[in-house]
């Protein structure tokens, strides 16, 4: 049986750590394109002067559109290739991580995240969008990216919100990764092999990528209020490092390395639904992680600790918690077909799926934490 697990080749998180980014760039020379948002240039445009002038490095700046785009990936290479860039650095949220992994081609890569909302930074793929922002297509690339920096600072600055969000994402990649296990499924690490002529094709977990998703669970538990209590006074504590980790180190090794299963899967069938749309991904998946401990029939004790865990910080136990008051049965239908569509992530279950099944789970789900949301205020 083929294993697989991927990670970056270099991970640093702490406090200021972004003055520290000049001497990776010259690790690969003396000039680094730089894709961010102009909002996110602006917070950090200090320690980016900072830490040119001590390296004695150049930020070409990019004016990134805000989308990744086949288009302004495009627009990205031409003006790295003309600057003579010698390496790449994706500064900012989703967006902007997403198209310098796109840009780099899984060469000389440098992702700074300014939030930690999601457990993207450190994979090796990246989703595509058209200039309308219109889902596109995946994109993988041969490694993850060279190093992921984390300024803990620049992240207990952020609203506490995203903090929270990349805790619902966080708290997938156990039960995924679980369910991922028990199955044999494939999982995202060695899926790019698969694409390549001559290779041996998709691989299944490892016992390494299983520990980690088990310890990112166990810090959410522990750290994770105590986390948000200090983002929502901008501090940086021990807390918030270790969820800091968790949320970006912890689950980004554990989806990639460990598998998606059905919360990813019924957070991308929530997408349907039109109230959904202003909440981010890691709310939504909350939920769906919820949906997924339904469909598993996990124990009533495995489902308090979650429910507990998810009203402490605020993150979503019900549909009308992601703007879905009302759900009728053909919106509801909507969503788990979209859930069980071939491609998703749900057939990494340990047992057979049926659109019926996921369309039970999430009614179940949401009367189960609507129900407890109000014994439990």
């Amino acid at each position: 049986m083929r294993r697989a697990f991927i990670c970056p080749a270099k991970y640093v998180q702490g406090e200021n750590e972004l003055l520290n980014l000049g001497y990776f760039v010259s690790t690969f020379g003396k000039s680094a394109l730089l894709i961010a948002h102009a909002d996110d240039v602006t917070r950090t445009r200090r320690q980016l002067d900072e830490t040119a002038a001590k390296f004695g490095v150049t930020f070409v700046e990019s004016a990134f559109g805000g989308e990744c785009s086949r288009e302004e990936v495009k627009r990205l290479q031409a003006l790295a290739a003309e600057n003579k860039c010698d390496c790449t650095v994706g500064l900012g949220g989703g967006k902007a991580i997403d198209t310098a992994k796109c840009v780099a081609q899984g060469e000389a890569l440098i992702i700074v995240p300014t939030i930690a909302a999601t457990d993207a930074p450190t994979s090796h793929s990246a989703v595509l969008y058209t200039p309308e922002g219109a889902f596109d297509d995946y994109a993988y690339f041969k490694q993850s990216p060279t190093v992921v920096m984390v300024d803990t600072a620049i992240i207990a600055a952020a609203p506490a919100r995203f903090l929270v969000s990349g805790m619902g994402d966080a708290l997938s990649t156990y039960f995924e990764a679980r369910a991922t296990s028990a199955a044999f499924a494939n999982v995202n690490a060695g899926l790019p092999c698969g694409f390549r002529e001559g290779c041996t094709g998709p691989a299944k977990s490892t016992k390494t990528a299983l520990a980690l998703a088990t310890l990112c669970y166990r810090t959410l538990l522990e750290d994770g209020l105590k986390a948000k209590q200090a983002c929502d006074d901008n501090v940086v504590t021990t807390a918030l490092e270790n969820i800091v980790e968790a949320n970006i180190l912890l689950s980004g090794l554990g989806f990639e390395s460990g598998g998606l299963a059905a919360a990813h899967a019924i957070h991308d069938g929530l997408t349907v639904l039109a109230g959904t749309h202003k909440y981010f991904h890691g709310e939504k998946v909350a939920f769906g992680t919820l949906a997924q401990l339904v469909l598993e029939n996990a124990s009533k004790a495995e489902l308090a600790e979650v429910l507990d865990f998810c009203l402490s910080i605020g993150l979503p136990v019900c549909l009308a918690d992601i703007g879905v008051s009302a759900l009728s049965d053909e919106e509801l239908r909507q969503v788990a077909e979209k859930a069980c569509i071939p491609e998703e992530s749900v057939y990494s279950m340990p047992f057979p799926v049926t659109v019926e099944a996921v369309a039970a789970a999430v009614r179940a789900a949401d009367k189960i934490g609507s129900e407890y949301k109000k014994n439990h205020k």
